[in-house]
């Protein structure tokens, strides 16, 4: 594989289309990850074992972040924060397989994440808003406002992209200079901590993900189950 992240080499060729190595890899990770959550989820039972105990913990978690941030049923954003969670801690850690560089080391991976984000916080405004009043929202409070908004709206997910490159292109780089120049044993620490970070950059990607999709349904305040719950309530 190539030694910089921007000079990616091509696995194999299908007609006149190359397929790179992180695309590769990607494709290998989803693979995985579809496999072990089918695994995982067919037989569920009310005295779950290890597996489905972690499951469950982790959608609990999940569930719980979410409705600190959007207001109502946290099962309208849990199959998208949660397969970005999933699928960047994996691509993350793939750099711990010998000979392997993790996808989100390069940019174009970490730039399709950013563009499924973008997509999500257009369509759940548009379905939240409406077309008019998701509109509407760039020139809020004044018309002046909305060169600021829509400037603000792309960097902000610019921004998403280059973080996460950033962090894991710069960690895997490191490791791989160490190993070549210490030996194998040398680099464990650098390798303990490059998981840590690898989780820190799928929590804080996720995260941001779902502040900024919810911020574009709280523009339209809580949903209406929400507020027949706590008129309820009251």
């Amino acid at each position: 594989m190539g030694a910089s992240p921007f000079n990616v080499e091509t696995a194999f060729s299908i007609g006149p289309l190359g397929v790179t190595w992180p695309v590769v890899v990607t494709w290998v990770i989803m693979a995985v990850l579809a496999a072990g959550s089918f695994l995982i989820t067919r037989q569920l039972s009310l005295k779950p074992g290890r597996a489905q105990a972690v499951l469950e913990l982790i959608v609990t978690t999940l569930d719980s972040e979410i409705r600190a941030t959007v207001p109502g049923d946290p099962a309208r954003f849990r199959p998208l924060i949660g397969t970005l969670l999933i699928f960047i801690l994996a691509a993350n850690w793939s750099s711990l397989v010998p000979g392997v560089e993790p996808p989100t080391a390069h940019l174009e991976t970490d730039a399709a994440l950013a563009v499924i984000v973008f997509a999500a916080s257009i369509i759940w405004g548009i379905r939240s808003l409406g077309v008019g009043g998701w509109l509407v929202s760039f020139v809020r409070p004044s018309w002046f406002m909305l060169p600021l908004n829509l400037v603000g709206q792309i960097t902000r997910h610019f921004s998403l992209m280059i973080r996460l490159f950033g962090n894991v292109m710069s960690g895997a780089f490191i490791i791989s200079i160490v190993l070549s120049l210490a030996g194998l044993l040398v680099p464990i620490p650098l390798m303990a901590l490059e998981m840590l970070t690898g989780a820190v950059q799928a929590y804080i990607f996720a995260t941001l993900a779902l502040v900024f999709v919810g911020s574009a349904v709280n523009e339209a305040g809580p949903p209406p189950e929400t507020q027949q719950k706590e008129e309820t309530h009251d």
